[in-house]
């Protein structure tokens, strides 16, 4: 056990320890600014989605779910003859239907099945998959049309929009010092976040409709659209005052 003296002398060393990290942590937040900058572009979207479904019903759920899978390989051998078209099942699923009658004291019987399956088409030639979209509504449904932007494309135009976030950082650094009379900063912190928001292109209902009787040889004309993707670049200077 230590005796009192040298035990008053270990606690005091210790608070002036403490007090000298505080100071020093005080010192280091003098005369820091947070700033922040951004920059955005617009994106033209390059990929293509087409969201197809099998819709059918039947009283033998065996016979129904052959039927489905029939349409759907069929369709699905159809697409991968189109060079530069990928294709994948999407959801599937089958549900009871159930007698309306309400006066059946057993409560409502299964009179038949109803199933759906969906097939996915993704393309960056909007005219391939187009024309394809409109053969295979021979024998399938539209359920969705969008567009979006690729991976590496976004990758690349975020790479170019990081250098000039930093950039903007910089020139806001620069004009926040000179507004506070200083001689210099020096920089504390920064964080580069990027952003944007992609939103859906779904193509219209009225558009859809005349989209099933069209003819399989007709190409209809595709607006994309844009997305805007933008990096921010959030960070703290340190000042340095005459």
């Amino acid at each position: 056990m230590l005796p009192i003296s040298r035990l008053a002398s270990t606690l005091l060393l210790g608070a002036t320890a403490l007090l000298s990290v505080a100071a020093q942590a005080d010192e280091a937040r003098y005369n820091q600014v947070a700033l922040r900058a951004e920059v955005n572009q617009e994106i033209a979207h390059d990929l293509m989605h087409v969201t197809l479904y099998s819709e059918a019903q039947d009283n033998d759920p065996a016979a129904l779910a052959a039927q489905i899978s029939q349409t759907l390989n069929a369709s699905i051998a159809q697409a991968r003859q189109v060079k530069g078209v990928s294709v994948a099942s999407g959801s599937r699923n089958s549900y009871p239907v159930y007698s309306e009658d309400q006066e059946d004291d057993k409560g409502q019987q299964i009179t038949a099945w109803r199933e759906r399956a969906e097939l996915r088409l993704e393309s960056a030639d909007f005219s391939a998959l187009s024309k394809l979209t409109g053969e295979m509504l021979q024998s399938l449904k539209m359920g969705g049309m969008n567009f979006s932007i690729a991976a590496d494309t976004r990758k690349t135009h975020e790479d170019a929009l990081l250098k000039e976030a930093v950039a903007a950082f910089k020139a806001r650094a620069q004009l926040a010092t000179e507004a506070l009379g200083g001689t210099g900063y020096k920089l504390v912190s920064l964080n580069l976040n990027s952003g944007g928001f992609q939103p859906p292109m779904p193509m219209r209902m009225e558009a859809m409709k005349g989209a099933a009787m069209m003819d399989a040889a007709v190409t209809p004309e595709i607006e994309a659209g844009t997305s805007q993707v933008s990096i921010n670049a959030d960070g703290v200077i340190e000042v340095q005052m005459p």
